[in-house]
């Protein structure tokens, strides 16, 4: 049985068990200022929420709790579930009197309430900037990943410190890809000239509704990727590649999607070409996609009412094949340089509804015990995740993994470990 056992100290002396695969989380002892931080988790009774208000609970078991949603009764069984240490309060975001109020009670608020794509305002982030509330979020969608990044003024004069896109894709990706990098800068000769994220998700990844939601909405977005500097446009779920991910996954088809880390790490990293992929399975899942990418208008994929009523016609179907599918989930990340350097760094577990809960719980903590500076940053900013705090926040996400590996170069990770003709691959 794979194991993941490491004993990190930092300046503020934190420290970590073992954890066997298949376990959540193991235990951190947080600084004394913030062990019993209240932490408001948005969204807590869906599944992204709802896995990461269980991981944070078995990573700190003295954190206070506060599930936020709109179900009462979904919030007293997830309460059942946490705890003593626990509560539920009823808030809807768009009801900004009462989201204030809730917030006025918290020390950190994170914002798992999505689809992100198409929302026009960051109503939980300013309510948070005006509450003097800290703040991370699990966003995937790259415009409301850069109308947050515009609230940084507001933020810095509040004292606030908010992430945005922190999750595990994007979001421990970016943390990955910002190791790559740092460590080919300090080792190489070369500079980073190609970045790659490669995900994949089997099915749904058990999920649910929100993420299936999310990706028919995708399929409306023209894909933003980097080509030597330049910024290119392309079709969403094209430039198939066939991807090895390793022990566990194997080799994946993927396509190319509209995600945020795109722009972030070509932004922040300084990487002149950058592309973001993404492949699920059943394989018939993938030709579904190209399928509604090129048969349905995209104005009818970017309207989310219409995208919704897909998502009920289809979300039967779709928990039927996860059952057969399974939900692991895996993220490549390929860092090539000006001098041949080729690294990368590979995560894969075998269920993304609770991998996605401790890679958000682990942002969480990294707020809470001071990583991140007032502002709003996208992980890969060392004033988001300090550059000394990664490889905790990195060894925190992957408890559970089926395969961690970073800065290895291709052929040592690979289950058929011999150079892939890519032809053009941005």
């Amino acid at each position: 049985m794979a194991r993941l056992c490491m004993n990190l100290s930092t300046g503020k002396a934190l420290t970590m068990a073992c954890a066997k695969e298949g376990e959540h989380t193991s235990g951190v002892q947080l600084p004394e200022k913030t062990r019993n931080s209240r932490v408001l988790i948005l969204g807590g009774t869906g599944r992204v929420g709802g896995s990461t208000a269980i991981a944070l609970s078995k990573l700190c078991p003295d954190l206070r709790i506060v599930i936020g949603g709109r179900n009462r009764e979904k919030g007293a069984a997830m309460v059942s579930k946490l705890g003593v240490n626990s509560e539920y309060a009823e808030v809807n975001i768009d009801d900004i009197k009462l989201l204030k109020s809730t917030l006025n009670d918290v020390d950190l608020v994170v914002h798992t309430a999505g689809p992100f794509q198409q929302a026009e305002k960051c109503t939980v982030l300013e309510a948070a900037i005006e509450t003097k509330t800290a703040y991370a979020d699990v966003c995937d969608d790259t415009n409301y990943s850069w109308r947050a990044k515009s609230y940084m003024n507001q933020a810095v004069a509040a004292g606030i410190p908010a992430i945005t896109t922190g999750g595990i894709y994007p979001g421990v990706s970016n943390v990955m890809a910002a190791e790559l990098v740092r460590t080919a800068k300090s080792e190489s000769k070369g500079a980073p000239e190609r970045l790659r994220f490669f995900y994949y998700t089997a099915g749904s990844g058990g999920a649910g509704p929100t993420i299936l939601s999310t990706s028919f909405l995708l399929l409306g977005e023209e894909v933003v990727a980097y080509n030597k500097g330049e910024k290119i446009k392309m079709k969403p779920y094209s430039g198939m590649l066939n991807i090895d991910f390793g022990k566990g996954i194997g080799k994946r088809d993927v396509f190319l999607l509209n995600l945020p880390e795109v722009r972030s790490a070509h932004e922040f990293l300084g990487v002149p070409s950058v592309s973001a992929r993404f492949g699920t399975a059943p394989f018939f899942w993938n030709w579904g996609m190209t399928a509604m990418t090129n048969l349905l208008p995209a104005d009818f994929l970017r309207d989310r009412s219409k995208v919704n009523r897909l998502v009920e016609l289809f979300d039967p179907l779709v928990r039927a094949v996860d059952g057969i599918a399974g939900e692991r989930v895996s993220m490549r990340v390929d860092l090539e340089c000006s001098d041949g350097r080729k690294t990368v760094g590979i995560f894969s577990h075998r269920k993304l509804s609770i991998s996605v809960g401790i890679a958000t719980a682990a942002f969480a903590l990294a707020v809470l015990e001071g990583s991140t500076q007032p502002g709003v940053w996208f992980p890969e900013e060392p004033e988001g995740i300090a550059i000394e705090a990664r490889e905790v926040l990195l060894s925190r996400a992957a408890q559970g993994t089926i395969n961690f590996v970073m800065n290895k170069p291709p052929w040592m990770v690979e289950t058929d470990p011999k150079e892939v003709g890519l032809g053009i691959y941005m």
